[in-house]
Parts: structure tokens; C-alpha cells; sequence
């Protein structure tokens, strides 16, 4: 499954836990401006915005599991099986495959309000990269430096929706209206101590630290970790640093991170969290760790040529690199 979620402490970060029970060889890849990026029913873009995400390349065509626009939007797409229901061509809209969503947008809009206009003419039309590569489904958060703001983006069996996302939060099922009324459950979650309503003739005793969070779900099914992952990201602290802020945002991520073994999916397979991403996206730099190795490591886009034509992209750093003192 997935989960997303934005965070502000002076700059804006947007990230992910991607979880699947198999790697694609997504690599850290970086679209210069003037890379072409074709689409199968629209014109191609010849120039566009930059883009830094992970992504898997095939045929030279970058697959973004989620990316940041050098304007600083962001997306993420994240698994959404069941719900999302792509549609056949239609005429007079903008007919985008949903593997071509993400370019689409980021490579077009620095704005959400930019990004809304083209959504109101999008048709998440049911072409599929190829036969071996079928599409899947997803839904997306979308968030921008400009404000605090975030959408989630469904296209559901009844057209598409737009949410706007007050808690910067997205897992996977159900609906998000239904993930957001969800957290209704979920008041009497606090980082205090409780204080005792149970009954006034009673002398009842704090007997533990972080009893305010008792009923905090743990479960690594999609509402678990939406109610989860927002209740932590919603109480992090903010830093002063740069370093601070990565890392208050890899904790907050890390809080729903799967471990092997515990999600058991088809074929005697499990879902485990491959890698977890935050980008800065006022500076443009992208920060991941993986499964193997929790060390963070860094791309920046600045450092590159942005007015190139060929993708560049950084293999992961998987293996475990641990410090010795001694």
C-alpha cells in the first residue's frame, strides 16, 4: 500500500512511504526542462518545468511513483485498488493515461490553483504503458510551497474528485471523505496525559507515560496508518535546521514504515516499505531512505543542468552504512 504526507517548518516537505512486496528499480530521477515528454493522446511538451521524484524508466519514459516540480509542486500516487475506475476516451477533454498524470501536471502548473485548471478539463483515460506494464490504481495528493494547501485527486466509478486535504495526509482505502471522517473516531487521542472522566469516585492513576495516545491505531491496514501518520505529523515538532526538519519528517514517515514479513499478500509474498522519501521542495532537493538502509541520503536538482534533453537518474543506495565509534 502507501503512505504520503506533507509537513511545514519555514520550508515545505512532501514525502512518501512506498510499500510493495517488489522493487521496480525506481531510481531518483531528475527530468530536465527541455527532455520531451510525450503523451499518448495529447501533444507532447517540449519544454516544461523540472522535475525531481522517484521513478522507474522504461523506454526512456520516467515512471514517477511521486516528484516535485522545480515551482515546488508536489504528487505522489499511491495504490487505491477497488475504487479508482479510469475512463475511455473522450472528446473534448485533455485524455491523460494515469502513468502520464504526474508529468502532465507538474511539468505544466507551479500552483494548485494552476493545477485545478487543467483537472477540470482531465479525462484519466484507460490506456496502459504496455501489455507487460497494465495501470494501476491509484489516487493522489498534491501539494504546493505556495500555502499550506493539499488535494487528493480520485477517479471514482461516478467522475473524478477533487478533496481539498486539510491534514496533508493520504493512505490507501476507502474514499478519502471516508478516511477524513474516520478521524471523528479519534478526538480523545491527545500527546498529554488523560485526565480522569471515567468517574469522579474513583481514584484512577496515570500508571504510564503516553497514555493519551491508548486507542492510537498500529495496524499497517490503509486507516490505520491515515489516522496514524496524521495524528503524529499533526503533533511534530518544527525545527530550526534543515537537518531537523528531514528528520522530524522521516519520523513522522517512519511511524506507519511496514516491516517484512508482517503484510502478507499473494503468492506467499509480503509488503514491506521499499523506500521513504522527503523532498524539500522550496530547494528542490530530494532526501530517501530504503529498507536496507536507514541512512539518509540526498539529490539536489540544482546541481545539475535543468535545461538538458536526457533524464538523469541516481541509483538507490541500498546497503546498510553504519558508524563505528570505536
Amino acid at each position: 500500500m502507501c503512505t504520503a504526507a506533507t509537513y511545514t517548518a519555514g520550508d515545505h516537505y512532501f514525502g512518501r512511504n512506498l510499500d510493495l512486496e517488489l522493487s521496480y528499480g525506481e531510481k531518483v530521477t531528475i527530468t530536465p526542462r527541455n527532455f520531451p515528454l510525450t503523451f499518448r493522446k495529447m501533444p507532447t511538451l517540449e519544454h516544461h518545468y523540472a522535475l525531481i521524484g522517484m521513478a522507474t524508466t522504461v523506454d526512456n519514459y520516467p515512471l514517477y511513483f511521486d516528484a516535485t516540480n522545480e515551482k515546488g509542486l508536489s504528487m505522489a500516487g499511491l495504490n487505491y485498488p477497488g475504487n479508482a475506475d479510469y475512463k475511455p476516451y473522450a472528446e473534448g477533454k485533455d485524455n491523460v493515461s494515469p502513468f502520464e498524470f504526474v508529468s502532465w501536471i507538474l511539468g505544466q502548473c507551479a500552483t494548485l490553483a494552476e493545477a485545478k485548471v487543467l483537472l477540470d478539463k482531465i479525462n484519466l483515460v484507460k490506456i496502459d504503458f504496455s501489455e507487460q506494464l497494465p495501470l494501476s490504481p491509484l489516487h493522489w495528493l498534491m501539494a504546493e510551497t505556495a500555502s499550506e494547501k493539499t488535494l487528493t485527486i480520485e477517479c471514482d466509478r461516478d467522475g473524478l474528485h477533487v478533496y481539498d486535504n486539510p491534514v496533508g495526509v493520504l493512505t490507501n482505502n476507502p474514499q478519502f471523505d471516508k478516511q477524513l471522517f474516520n478521524l471523528n473516531n479519534y478526538q480523545f487521542l491527545s500527546p498529554q496525559q488523560p485526565e480522569n472522566k471515567f468517574s469522579q469516585d474513583l481514584e484512577l492513576d496515570n500508571y504510564s507515560r503516553g497514555l493519551g495516545t491508548r486507542g492510537l491505531p498500529g495496524g499497517m491496514d490503509s486507516m490505520s496508518r491515515f489516522v496514524k501518520v496524521a495524528f503524529t505529523k499533526l503533533n511534530a515538532p518544527k525545527g530550526e535546521t534543515e537537518n531537523e526538519n528531514v528528520g522530524n519528517f522521516f519520523h513522522i514517515l517512519h511511524s506507519v514504515e511496514q516491516q517484512k514479513n508482517l503484510d502478507g499478500v499473494e503468492n506467499n509474498q509480503f509488503e514491506f516499505t521499499i523506500y521513504s522519501s522527503c523532498v524539500n521542495a522550496d530547494r528542490g532537493i530530494y532526501y530517501y531512505t530504503t529498507y536496507d538502509n536507514n541512512q539518509i541520503n540526498a539529490v539536489d536538482m540544482h546541481k545539475v543542468d535543468l535545461d538538458g534533453r536526457e533524464l538523469i537518474d541516481y541509483d538507490l543506495v541500498n546497503e546498510q552504512n553504519i558508524n563505528w565509534q570505536n
